[in-house]
């Protein structure tokens, strides 16, 4: 394994452990040249997946691409990082269970949007911005008025209380979440 900062190619692990509900393995490294620590993720290589983008060009799913957008979207929300990453991990298992190995970037966006529904509407909102190319301020208010439709319609069925339960079944909030760009 290569040390990412100063590229010697032996390391020693620290601590390993399970993650993702056993469908990874975490693990902590240390180079033996320059002792920077560092974690590397070992995770089962699944069928790839193409993503269709805008424009029809195709390219290999990028599990760090969505990641990155996620992040950005949740940042200062109180969403911890372990919260994303199981955000993630959900989308990424729903990728992987379709029958096809071909996937429209509005999928995925979909995916997210509906994921982050419940968790924070100020993350669903940035997402969206971003993943439906907001212009004016007329596509903001559009869907914000779709939140409120929403959590207006559960109201009157009597779930209201869902998307307040699903956030606080999620786990204990952690600090800030550093700031990357959305897009996949």
């Amino acid at each position: 394994m290569q040390c990412p900062s100063c590229q010697h190619k032996e390391s020693r692990v620290l601590e390993s452990r399970p993650t993702e509900g056993g469908q990874s393995i975490r693990r902590r490294r240390e180079c033996l040249q320059c002792k920077h620590r560092f974690t590397t993720y070992e995770r089962i290589e699944f069928v790839p997946i193409t993503v269709i983008k805008r424009d029809n060009r195709r390219e290999s799913f990028d599990r760090s691409k969505l990641l990155r957008g996620i992040v950005r979207a949740c940042e200062k929300t109180g969403i911890s990082h372990q919260q994303i990453e199981s955000l993630v991990d959900e989308i990424e298992v729903q990728l992987q269970q379709q029958v096809g190995r071909e996937v429209m970037t509005q999928e995925i966006g979909e995916l997210v949007l509906e994921a982050l529904r419940g968790r924070s509407e100020v993350a669903y909102v940035r997402f969206a911005s971003v993943y439906r190319q907001f212009q004016s301020i007329k596509d903001f208010i559009e869907t914000l008025e779709e939140l409120q439709n929403r959590l207006d319609r559960a109201e009157m069925s009597g779930n209201w209380y869902a998307p307040v339960a699903e956030s606080l079944a999620s786990e204990p909030l952690t600090s800030p979440i550093p700031s990357s760009s959305i897009g996949f």
